[in-house]
């Protein structure tokens, strides 16, 4: 028997009263459990071996970093145990069963310091599961009924949020100015484009007029879902804002709170604190997830060809088969005169009737055709549109970060020296004292300005890794988007199929014996 299946036999009514006033130590109030971390301090107070400690850590069961009042009863069972110098061997906790031994951790008063102390937060890493990000929000975008078809005029959007229960309208110029006070809020940040406002001249036709303000409204969806998902955009009070802000000015409000708060850099509580919670290799591990990365978008992004040609030839076949559907009724409504030849045994006639009732069986088929193509392009072309947006705007932050702090840091060397060289040189050669000052002031504001810069540095490379984990915590979307192109074919086939089945029996009815195989419907 394992020591884990021996403590499971452990219950209440066996504990000793010391195990009980144990865990009221240490139990957070408000959902009586023990922490993790309570436990491994806890843990450290016994001063045993790291290697027992690590014995004991085997057989915790905890879940969502918690332990429960009886886990926690067996580990003060192992650690007495073990603290008496015995081996936690499958058959230690046998003679332990109706008097389990009471481990030595000092005062009770001691130990609800234990549960007082603060947890130790890893602000770095990220924790979010893809899950949990996609079940932020979500945001619908939609064209405003009576403003639809109105290209390059006034066209407005009802955007809808699932988290704050609000549905608000936005021109797509309140969307520009949120994209650009996003920019400056979070330079160090992986912020969606804009799809284009408008279109090359000279390519506008009725129906391309139609796409592009479909496409860019889906554009425009996929840039407000990936924000409001974003584990640190979506907590900002500019976002709230513009899926909430239901005034008359949303841009004026959006600019003034930018004013008011300044970049992430002046309001993280750890911005001037990054560099010590960077890794060692930090631009290593840079180095080899942009490359990774690059790699990833240019397979995404083929990918998305293929789904969208795919896209393309369903709607292409839902209108070839309308039109396939239109001349036979075409063919059917033909009623040349046959010369005597041909009617004293023709049937032309009544197939005649029968074509021209094809047309209604082929326009279904069209339309099952055009559902495919519908979910081919909103199941699988927009997610992977979606993730193309996302891994595209980390590559452009990467850019952003190669040409902006490094850059402006050198160049504030560069000044510096030069500032500190003209310094030598007025000493050496004496002037007016009035210029020895206004040169020493500059050099200290110089200084300051290159401090500011080097903890930027380090912010925007803090940033920078957590958004590459963001990347790598969307990477299983690809399952999802698998998922559903799987999907989407399976129902369209079985769709089609069905249509096909229904009508395969009705052309032996309709030419009175079985065609090319087909057997007349009962």
């Amino acid at each position: 028997m394992t020591v884990r299946a021996m403590a499971a036999e452990i219950n209440e009514g066996s504990v000793p009263a010391y195990y009980r006033e144990v865990y009221e130590a240490v139990c957070c109030r408000n959902d009586e459990k023990v922490r993790v971390d309570v436990f491994y301090r806890l843990l450290e107070r016994t001063n045993l071996p790291k290697a027992v400690q690590a014995q004991i850590v085997e057989h915790v069961d905890s879940a969502n970093g918690f332990l429960s009042k009886l886990s926690l009863y067996k580990m003060l069972a192992l650690i007495a145990i073990a603290q008496q110098g015995k081996k936690l061997s499958p058959k230690v906790l046998e003679s332990y069963i109706q008097e389990l031994p009471k481990p030595q951790l000092g005062e009770l008063s001691e130990l609800c310091a234990l549960r007082m102390q603060p947890v130790e937060e890893d602000v770095l890493t990220l924790t979010r599961t893809l899950d949990q990000l996609l079940d932020t929000d979500c945001i619908q975008v939609e064209i405003i009924p009576e403003k639809k078809g109105l290209f390059l005029k006034h066209v407005e959007y009802q955007v809808t949020s699932q988290r704050h229960k609000t549905s608000v309208y936005r021109r797509y110029s309140d969307f520009d100015v949120f994209h650009e006070v996003l920019m400056q809020r979070f330079p160090y940040r992986v912020v969606p484009a804009l799809p284009p406002k408008r279109m090359l001249k000279g390519v506008l036709t009725s129906v391309s007029e139609r796409e592009f303000i479909e496409g860019r409204r889906r554009g425009l969806r996929r840039f407000a879902n990936l924000v409001a998902k974003h584990p640190f955009l979506s907590a900002d009070e500019l976002v709230k804002t513009f899926l909430t802000f239901g005034g008359s000015d949303v841009q004026t409000r959006l600019r003034d709170i930018y004013k008011k708060t300044g970049d992430e850099f002046m309001t993280n509580r750890i911005a001037t604190e990054a560099k010590d919670y960077l890794p060692a290799d930090i631009q290593t591990q840079f180095s080899q997830s942009r490359e990774l990365i690059k790699n990833i978008y240019n397979s995404i992004y083929k990918l998305r060809e293929q789904a969208e040609k795919m896209a393309e030839r369903s709607k292409g076949n839902a209108s070839d088969l309308l039109l396939f559907g239109r001349e036979l009724s075409m063919l059917g409504s033909e009623t040349l005169f046959l010369p005597p030849l041909a009617s004293s045994q023709s049937t032309w006639g009544p197939m005649c009737q029968s074509l021209k009732s094809l047309s209604a069986e082929f326009a279904k088929l069209s339309h099952q055709a055009g559902q495919q193509a519908r979910r081919e392009q909103d199941d699988v072309v927009e997610k992977l549109n979606l993730f193309l947006d996302l891994l595209q705007s980390y590559r452009d932050l990467c850019e952003r970060h190669e040409k902006g702090v490094p850059h402006e840091y050198q160049r504030a060397l560069q000044k510096y020296g030069m500032m500190k060289k003209q310094m030598l040189n007025t000493i050496v050669q004496p002037r007016e004292q009035a210029l020895v000052s206004q040169l020493e002031s500059g050099i200290v504001q110089q200084e300051s300005a290159i401090q500011t810069m080097t903890l930027r540095n380090y912010f925007a490379l803090f940033c920078l890794h957590q958004e590459t984990q963001l990347i790598f915590t969307y990477l299983p979307i690809t399952s999802h988007i698998l998922g559903a192109f799987v999907n989407s074919q399976v129902q369209g086939h079985r769709e089609m199929g069905a249509v096909w089945n229904e009508l395969q029996p009705k052309l032996g009815c309709l030419f009175g014996e079985p065609q090319n195989g087909l057997k007349p419907a009962l």
